[in-house]
């Protein structure tokens, strides 16, 4: 990393964090971003355990269908967490920017 992207980065970074509200919809963003892949994973686990069961009583149409459905679940849950987080995180760094011009 340069020096001169480091220097930019700090200053960023004592702004945001001496900004409550822009602070916070920063941190919040981060969150929700982050939890988009725990509750994919565990869609995804919910929709292979469903699979097994249906697979053990030799149901593999059903199978199939409810690890997509888990599949699908999954990418939803951390399209929506990235999408939410991301606009947090704009919103913060607005209100930062807005207050230091």
């Amino acid at each position: 990393m340069s020096m001169k992207a480091l220097v930019i980065g700090s200053a960023f970074a004592i702004a945001v964090w001496g900004q409550s509200s822009g602070g916070k919809d920063v941190g919040s963003g981060a969150a929700d971003i982050g939890m988009g892949p725990v509750k994919g994973a565990g869609s995804a686990a919910k929709g292979t355990a469903k699979g097994a069961g249906e697979l053990v009583t030799l149901h593999p149409v059903g199978a199939a269908t409810s690890v997509g459905k888990g599949a699908a679940g999954a990418g939803k849950d951390v399209t929506v967490g990235a999408g939410k987080g991301t606009g947090k995180i704009a919103k913060g760094v607005g209100k930062t920017i807005k207050k230091i011009l």
